[in-house]
């Protein structure tokens, strides 16, 4: 359990459309983008009847998929980082200055590697 976090979290993985609508609908921004999270810390029955739900984070498939391709990644990294993102500003990082964003980045790279470890690269 790192950084003091316990729970379930919530993953979704959409379309740019969807993706655009909830930044609209929760954030009032009405465009596309990579990942949004939603911390949530419900107590009792969370989102799909599990209980303890901390968060909620929603990739763009679709996005992970044409950046992957011009990054020469795989898609499935692509989402990956997406996810770890999103998870990583659920536990309180932000990349909206130099010193939060190369913060970030180390503990993206950290979990990318456990990631990528786990399946054998």
């Amino acid at each position: 359990m790192d950084y003091g976090v316990a729970g379930t979290l919530s993953l979704a993985l959409v379309d740019d459309a969807e993706i655009r609508r909830v930044h609209r609908q929760f954030l009032g921004q009405d465009t596309a983008t990579d990942v949004l999270s939603f911390l949530l810390e419900t107590e009792g029955e969370g989102i799909g009847g599990l209980d303890d739900v901390f968060g909620e984070v929603v990739v763009s498939a679709e996005t992970a998929l044409r950046e992957a391709s011009k990054r020469g990644l795989t898609p499935e990294r692509e989402v990956a980082l997406y996810s770890i993102h999103g998870t990583l500003h659920l536990v309180g990082f932000d990349d909206t200055d130099a010193t939060s964003c190369r913060k970030m980045r180390r503990e993206e790279r950290k979990y990318l590697m456990i990631y990528e470890a786990a399946l054998g690269h």
